[in-house]
């Protein structure tokens, strides 16, 4: 299986994302327009916040769903053990540490930003039976949606109790329409190809890993996959490394269209 990187700065962009999308669900965005200062420095605040325990302060509201979910809180869909991993869901009306407010919103701002421009790169590239079925442009359907989300994703090193069975995050599939990953601190992506087997998501520094979730793949009526990936644990000395991750949702309101049966 083969994720293609794309040159974002090239006149062939759109055509060869959108391809990639369609072959395997996802996509490597090279040169693309995210500020890699701001990431390292997103990266570096955020290890300070989940390395205090200031953390527990800010947790999740289980209506709204902002906020800090601790150690081991989920699980993957049919998964018997939790993830080995913490995280925050930043969105811009919710609850947030003073000190991080401001690179955090600039960080989520760019890439939604991005995955906006994505979305007409893969209604550009379309063929029309599938952009046809679209109850409205893609781009317009998170235009001021307050469910786009900003995870950061904490994966602590490893103590070496853990369950045998136990991952940093099993195999599942997103379920909104992109989603935008940064380039995490660590290697441990991988995804599914269609005979089961999985491979390694190259995400060297600089990078953005773009995947197709659920709704798109339902809205296009299956023309792209929503596939199969997970984080795996670091092996030998890696273990005592942990790692960071900052992907971004991208949801459509909650009024649109998506299928025939389907808001």
């Amino acid at each position: 299986m083969h994720v293609s990187k794309i040159d974002c700065r090239s006149d062939n962009a759109a055509r060869e994302f959108t391809a990639s999308l369609r072959g395997t669900g996802f996509a490597i965005l090279q040169h693309h327009p995210i500020d890699a200062l701001l990431v390292d420095q997103v990266y570096a605040d955020w290890q300070q916040f989940f390395g205090s325990q200031r953390k527990h302060e800010y947790l999740f509201d289980p209506d709204d769903q902002d906020g800090f979910f601790p150690y081991r809180s989920e699980n993957a869909k049919g998964a018997e053990q939790k993830d080995l991993k913490e995280f925050f869901h930043y969105y811009p009306w919710g609850k947030c540490p003073a000190f991080l407010r401001e690179n955090t919103e600039r960080l989520y701002n760019q890439l939604r930003g991005l995955a906006a421009l994505l979305l007409d790169w893969v209604e550009q590239e379309c063929p029309n039976h599938v952009r046809d079925k679209f109850s409205m442009h893609l781009s317009e359907m998170v235009e001021e949606s307050p469910g786009t989300l900003m995870r950061i994703l904490n994966y602590p090193a490893l103590k070496g109790d853990e369950a045998v069975s136990a991952i940093r995050a099993a195999a599942h599939e997103d379920i909104n329409l992109l989603t935008c990953l940064v380039a995490s601190t660590e290697p441990g992506l991988q995804v599914m190809d269609v005979n089961g087997t999985w491979h390694e998501v190259d995400t060297d520094p600089g990078n953005i890993a773009v995947n197709v979730g659920d709704m798109l793949k339902m809205c296009s009526n299956d023309y792209f996959p929503s596939t199969t990936h997970r984080v795996v644990n670091p092996l030998g000395g890696q273990t005592n490394k942990a790692r960071l991750s900052i992907p971004l949702f991208l949801h459509p309101r909650a009024d649109v269209v998506l299928s025939s049966e389907h808001t």
